[in-house]
């Protein structure tokens, strides 16, 4: 899809949790709203599912990992916070949300979430116990203060086999949360 002035620009970080997977459905369901979607990825994430899915749902190239890693002649991470309408992080780990909440930005994802000059969405997915941990709600909670939209987790069986609270949030729900926030933006 070619962009055009009134094509809004979605970056979409992917993180290294088994719902990775299901990033490649949001990207589809992001297009159909008329979204030009760019996905980058953390290390983690490109071993549940491999960039070049991502790339050819897109037609853009996706970054991965480290940002120095990234073969580029801009600083990919700079031009897509600073055009982007959303950030959204789907499937979110602890692990990133943790990096999120007190401002480390060692790969992609995280130092254009740093940098992201608009609104930022996350939709964190993890064990049960991991989600319920103080840790990740205290790092929920910096989120929140700082005006990013931490999305709810999912109620249901999760990968591990455990049933409870951590499964990433439904797909419409997240593209719902992102059409609210461009329209409240």
């Amino acid at each position: 899809m070619k962009e055009n002035k009134a094509t809004k620009t979605i970056v979409l970080g992917v993180t290294g949790s088994i719902a990775a997977y299901k990033a490649a459905e949001l990207v589809r369901r992001m297009q159909q709203q008329g979204w030009d979607v760019w996905v980058m990825m953390t290390e983690a994430a490109a071993k549940y599912v491999g960039p070049l899915t991502f790339q050819a749902l897109t037609k853009h190239p996706v970054a991965v990992g480290k940002c120095e890693a990234v073969e580029s002649s801009t600083y990919q991470h700079l031009d897509l916070s600073g055009r982007a309408a959303v950030m959204v992080v789907a499937p979110c780990t602890a692990n990133v949300l943790a990096k999120l909440a007190h401002g480390l930005a060692d790969d992609v994802v995280t130092a254009t979430v740093l940098a992201a000059a608009g609104p930022v969405v996350v939709a964190p997915a993890m064990n049960e116990r991991m989600w319920r941990n103080p840790a990740t709600q205290a790092n929920v909670k910096t989120l929140k203060e700082r005006g990013v939209l931490v999305l709810d987790v999912g109620e249901g069986e999760l990968a591990c086999g455990d049933v409870g609270a951590g499964r990433l949030i439904e797909l419409e729900h997240i593209v719902a949360a992102v059409a609210q926030t461009m329209k409240e933006g």
